[in-house]
């Protein structure tokens, strides 16, 4: 497991002072072994997962085009773009148990075959002890628009106290997106904690 600091302009706003620190966010990527010509270039469009409530992922979606642009993609319309960012969001709620019960209905499906077990979570609970913590699991898809084929997927998950403004909609898109796409594409099937600055 690597640790690195996230400093992300996009953070700023969420950066205020809070009695309980954030746990980090939990990054892992999958890389295609042809796709690094591809990534970071060209005309992407971002859209919600098959299924998802386009309102209730606006700011997510928001979140990872802002990121893909500073990585040096071109935001098109889907028709224009040379590649598809497909969004998948589910925001949770960890108990004092240890539990985890969904906040709001899970916003996507499946990321596919192609990097298993991406969305599987991979055994790290970021909340525990005794506060109510809100989470947010992101996972993106990047497809080539022409042939459907993936590219790159990632997912990020965070938590952070009930009580944190991190816990908000906004903020917790922004923090998750900039660790997703932190030293953007990664390395393949890696998983890095990405700490969150207070």
């Amino acid at each position: 497991m690597i640790r690195r600091t996230l400093s992300a302009a996009a953070l700023a706003l969420s950066l205020a002072a809070c009695a309980t620190a954030p746990g980090p966010v939990e990054v892992t990527r999958f890389v295609a072994p042809t796709a690094g010509p591809q990534l970071a270039q060209g005309s992407i469009f971002v859209q919600s997962a098959v299924g998802a409530d386009s309102l209730e992922l606006a700011p997510y979606k928001a979140a990872v085009a802002a990121e893909l642009v500073r990585q040096g993609y071109r935001e098109a319309g889907r028709a224009g773009a040379s590649q598809i960012a497909e969004v998948y969001v589910e925001r949770y709620q960890l108990g004092r148990d240890g539990g985890r019960s969904p906040v709001s209905v899970g916003v996507g499906g499946s990321t596919g075959s192609y990097g298993s077990g991406v969305g599987l979570g991979v055994g790290i609970n970021l909340g525990g002890g005794s506060r109510t913590e809100v989470g947010t699991e992101m996972r993106v898809v990047i497809r080539d628009a022409a042939t459907s084929q993936v590219l790159w997927e990632g997912r990020a998950d965070f938590t952070a106290p009930q009580n944190s403004p991190l816990a908000d909609r906004v903020a917790s898109a922004q923090t998750v997106a900039a660790a997703l796409f932190s030293e953007f594409p990664g390395n393949n099937g890696e998983t890095v904690l990405v700490e969150v600055p207070e």
